[in-house]
């Protein structure tokens, strides 16, 4: 079976449909997290999500703000005007699928959360030692994230050691221990690669293949503007940071 690993959407419609074109077949979808904030389109990208084949889907913390579950205060000053527009433009059925967004999920030996398995809103696991700590958090073999909108591997070692790896377009990772797995972002990556990332996960060969795919930034960057949110969360998209 063929999973797509999906985070960080974020209201990215151009950077989802590029990512799904480019995915191939599949059998089903995991998202973990943030399908709204940053971009222009978070109704379609909502609806675009919720008809995807056997969804799994994670609650991240744009999303739990445009709900008012968390404080909007939280978030710095660019990411809440986001977050403000948005929430003048979802619609009741996007905030309806956004009420039934779980925090944390277990699927067979994967665990599945947005920022880290012990905090799964806030969390950046960004560092070794921040997933070291995350380790006794999961029960399972692997734990998959979102968040830090860096594609990036963390491997608990035998003797409790961790090791960082950060894939590249194409490589393709097969685990032989316990792991800590970020997809990067499909609509704001931030490790200086402007194109959108997602990840194929083939449990038959029990492989997870790293990829990106370009999408047209100039469209979006218009969208954005035309909202009103802040000029920063079109420019950044140029440069992927």
């Amino acid at each position: 079976m063929r999973t797509l690993i999906l985070s960080d959407i974020h209201a990215n419609l151009t950077a989802f449909e590029a990512v799904l074109r480019a995915a191939g077949e599949f059998d089903q979808v995991w998202f973990l997290g943030d399908v709204v904030g940053y971009g222009p389109d978070p109704n379609e990208c909502i609806q675009l999500l919720r008809s995807q084949p056997n969804l799994q889907a994670l609650l991240g913390n744009h999303d739990a703000a445009l709900m008012d579950f968390i404080a909007i205060d939280r978030f710095n000053h660019e990411a809440a005007a986001a977050i403000r527009v948005q929430a003048g433009m979802v619609t009741q059925e996007s905030r309806d699928f956004l009420e039934l967004l779980r925090l944390k999920l277990e699927i067979e030996d994967l665990t599945l959360a947005h920022g880290s398995p012990r905090n799964p809103i806030w969390e950046y696991i960004l560092t070794a030692g921040t997933a070291k700590a995350n380790f006794n958090d999961f029960a399972t073999q692997g734990c998959l994230i979102g968040h830090t909108h860096v594609p990036s591997i963390f491997i608990l070692d035998e003797s409790d050691g961790v090791e960082t790896l950060l894939p590249g377009n194409g490589d393709r990772w097969k685990p032989a221990g316990r792991f800590i797995l970020n997809p990067g972002s499909v609509g704001q990556p931030r490790n200086f690669d402007p194109r959108a990332a997602f990840v194929i996960w083939d449990d038959e060969e029990g492989t997870f293949l790293f990829k990106r795919v370009s999408y047209d930034i100039e469209a979006v960057t218009r969208r954005i503007l035309q909202t009103g949110i802040p000029k920063r969360q079109a420019s950044r998209l140029w440069i992927g940071t």
